[in-house]
């Protein structure tokens, strides 16, 4: 078994250049990173993979999939589901929490490369798309999955993609700190939506089996910063036997005997965020027998068969990988961008902790 220990202080840049390079070996001329070579994209994995690039120094190629965010977002401030070869492939529906997710991106390549030209050129882009995510926004705080392009706004809400939203609502406030705009709704919806997936579960789920058995549903509220504190070692307490193979990973949902890198990458950025380094040390430690010889990295295991599949290797996947490498070693500024909460100006925050006017 190939284990590899990634801590603070120590980002091991020889083994992941390779990891690095695949993700810019896949990304296409306009900037756009497929999932794999010919593949399909969608917003949110694009700005995973970029941010992967933005670990490995690899500014500019970052640098231009964001730019294809710039012109390819449309004049409600959305991106569709998924693109392939510079044209709509999925044009059905335009999901929240992949719009959002441009905000912590941006955020991201900033904390790195401290470009405040590069936040210029991307404001409008932020606001936009923030704006657009904010008008999906329920009368509890919740924010709607997705605006379907025939039937319109879907009325159900995803614990995973809210918590998504929550951390890119932090980072918009941010990037608007830094440019001294001054939003004070995106602070007040971050707060009733942490308000509605704190406490109101009910909002969730509502039109649909419950995605309890996804473990995301699990960790992405610690991951994100929603529950903090004692709250959230005891939420990762709550279900590790579950969700967690020994010297495998973690399983992507709960009746399937199926571990997947990515996954078990974001679960180690949310045991950072408890404090529990060892734990995340170990967990990361794992997952080196999925990757390739080129340095990109398998989706999952399905470890009853010993076989990796599916027989894909996202490069959004790669960028997790580096992610969870940054987050362990420290190596970059924003290395703790999901283990900490940091909105930079708190005055931007509500002051409000009476939840019960925003309730219905």
């Amino acid at each position: 078994m190939t284990k590899l220990y990634v801590s603070t202080g120590f980002f091991p840049e020889d083994y992941f250049q390779s990891t690095i390079d695949y993700i810019a070996k896949v990304q296409q001329p306009d900037g756009s990173i497929p999932w794999y070579p010919g593949g399909c994209f969608d917003p949110w994995d694009l700005v995973e993979s970029a941010m992967g690039l933005t670990i490995g120094g690899r500014f500019e190629e970052a640098k231009q999939a964001y730019l294809w965010l710039k012109r390819n977002q449309l004049g409600n401030g959305s991106w569709l589901a998924v693109y392939k070869n510079g044209k709509v492939e999925d044009g059905t529906r335009a999901e929240t929490n992949f719009v959002a997710y441009v905000a912590t991106g941006v955020w991201h390549y900033y904390l790195i490369t401290k470009d405040l030209g590069f936040l210029h050129t991307m404001w409008s882009v932020v606001e936009r798309a923030i704006e657009f995510v904010l008008g999906m926004q329920g009368s509890r705080g919740e924010i709607y999955w997705a605006l379907d392009t025939t039937t319109g706004v879907q009325h159900d809400s995803l614990v995973t993609g809210c918590s998504s939203i929550f951390k890119s609502l932090e980072c918009a406030l941010n990037i608007a700190t830094c440019l001294e705009r001054t939003v004070p709704h995106w602070a007040l919806s971050r707060t009733r939506l942490g308000n509605a997936l704190t406490n109101h579960p009910d909002c969730f789920d509502r039109t649909w089996e419950s995605k309890s058995r996804f473990a995301m549903d699990w960790f992405y509220p610690v991951l994100t910063g929603v529950i903090t504190g004692t709250k959230a070692h005891a939420q990762l307490q709550s279900r590790w036997d579950t969700f967690v193979v020994d010297e495998l990973g973690c399983r992507c949902v709960l009746d399937q005997p199926w571990v997947t890198v990515a996954e078990s990458c974001e679960l180690v950025m949310a045991l950072l965020s408890t404090g529990e380094d060892s734990r995340a040390t170990q967990l990361f430690s794992w997952l080196h027998d999925y990757r390739d010889t080129d340095g990109s990295y398998w989706t999952g295991y399905v470890y009853p068969d010993d076989i990796l599949w599916p027989e894909e290797k996202p490069t959004w996947t790669a960028g997790a990988v580096l992610l969870a490498a940054d987050a362990l070693s420290k190596a970059t500024p924003a290395a703790r961008l999901f283990t900490d909460i940091a909105i930079i100006d708190s005055s931007q925050e509500t002051k409000r902790t009476d939840y019960r006017q925003f309730i219905e």
